[in-house]
């Protein structure tokens, strides 16, 4: 299973072995069968408080992790959906600010899956219908959704009146679904993806976007202009740039200097810039610039280019070894991983993988083969996942353990002294686990 969770919780596993149940091994794309359930539950969407709607192939989580963080340093209470989980379920639902209570989520989706037994929702068609449930029936000041597959048919496409919506960095990734033919639809793969992504516009609110090629902007900028939305695109409407050690972003608002976000990655800074431009191009949800200083610092994103405190995990290697945990696994994030430890020497990581099946091991294998020492393959736990020899040959040694401890245990570390665990958010999540640092 893809999002298969387990919970500690007897009534929540009894939900969660019910959603296992639901689109095995496959994600279902469209709108009419979340449409039915809401409508069944009493259209909960529209009862949301103001909604910030982000999507694209990667950044789009760290996103909304920055637009929570700037809302909650105002003093306000921010509801959250993301996908997926790393360790509990609960993760993927945020309320006020804290993760759903067990108790509350065995209720909430026993509910959606009662009522929507014969529409045969899929797994995150039900989880979305729950989120936006509890949303609807929490006290909050502001609601973040993060798309989960595309956005044009995504099931978080449901909410018609978001105060902003947000396109994070494009690539190519779940080629099967957003790659399908179509009537209409672009051939090109990357303006296919920046068409997909902009079916989340919505008339007379604001889309703001990153800097993309020039294709895939017109793409997006036609659907925008068609719909009657306002497209903000970077590098026109707004921008941002690091020198001096700030983030200097500058909008028709004024300029700001911001601290460099905590999140470790250049990347994170473009991340940073879109979620204040979201922020300021609405006027729903009032954020001074104090708050969105604070954000650069406060900003969580647990499993994305992480470093291990110690614990379990790091207590297998010698004390002057560090290791990093990343759950990318497409071409986008292998090269944000190859520019991290660009300063890196030659053949000094090593590297522990786990990637899921439907995943191409070349997109993190080839930005990083100058670096690494070794590579050991690992299955992700749950998961169809590949083996050693589905990866690219790579400047250096490839073997297989059974699991991360065993492969820990078999590394002789490189001169850096340096692991990379990657591949996959769910390896990521057995990683956090096992290292004691479940995100909360």
């Amino acid at each position: 299973m893809a999002d298969s969770a387990r919970s500690d919780h007897p009534a929540v596993q009894k939900q969660l072995d019910r959603l296992e149940l639901l689109s095995p091994g496959r994600d279902i794309l469209g709108l009419d069968r979340i449409n039915d359930i809401l409508g069944r539950l009493g259209d909960p969407q529209d009862k949301l408080p103001p909604v910030f709607h982000v999507a694209g192939t990667n950044g789009k989580g760290s996103t909304c992790a920055f637009l929570r963080a700037a809302i909650e340093a105002e003093g306000l209470k921010c509801h959250v959906y993301t996908s997926p989980h790393l360790v509990r379920f609960n993760e993927r639902i945020r309320l006020a600010g804290k993760l759903i209570e067990d108790d509350y989520l065995a209720e909430l989706l026993a509910r959606v899956l009662d009522i929507s037994a014969d529409i045969n929702p899929s797994f995150f068609e039900a989880t979305t219908a729950a989120a936006l449930l509890a949303f609807a029936e929490t006290p909050g000041d502001a609601c973040i959704l993060e798309v989960g597959l595309g956005g044009r048919l995504d099931a978080t496409n449901v909410v018609t009146r978001p105060v902003a919506t947000g396109i994070a960095a494009l690539g190519i990734d779940h080629e099967a679904f957003l790659l399908s033919p179509e009537a209409g639809a672009p051939d090109d793969p990357m303006v296919r993806i920046a068409w997909e992504k902009a079916g989340i516009a919505k008339k007379n609110t604001p889309l703001l976007t990153q800097k993309y090629a020039d294709d895939m902007l017109h793409v997006i900028a036609d659907h925008a202009a068609n719909i009657g939305a306002q497209h903000f695109p970077r590098g026109e409407e707004w921008d941002a740039a690091i020198y001096e050690g700030q983030l200097h972003y500058k909008d028709h608002n004024g300029k700001l200097n911001l601290p460099l976000p905590a999140l470790v990655g250049a990347h994170q800074a473009d991340n940073a810039a879109l979620a204040i431009a979201m922020l300021r191009h609405q006027t729903a949800v009032k954020i001074t610039d104090a708050a969105l200083k604070a954000a650069m610092g406060w900003a969580q994103w647990p499993g994305r280019m992480h470093f291990l405190i110690a614990g379990p995990v790091t207590h297998l290697l010698p004390s002057d070894a560090e290791i990093w945990v990343d759950g990318g696994h497409n071409v986008s994030a292998g090269l944000a991983l190859a520019k991290h430890f660009a300063d890196y020497a030659a053949g000094s990581i090593d590297l522990v993988i786990g990637m899921l099946s439907n995943k191409d091991p070349a997109a993190i294998i080839t930005p990083l083969h100058e670096k690494l020492a070794s590579v050991t393959v690992v299955p992700v736990p749950g998961h169809d996942s590949h083996a050693a020899g589905d990866y690219p040959a790579a400047d250096a040694p490839v073997t297989e353990a059974s699991d991360i401890t065993a492969a820990l245990r078999s590394v002789t570390l490189g001169p850096g002294k340096t692991v990379l665990i990657a591949g996959s958010l769910y390896l990521a999540g057995e990683v956090l686990k096992a290292n004691e640092q479940v995100p909360d």
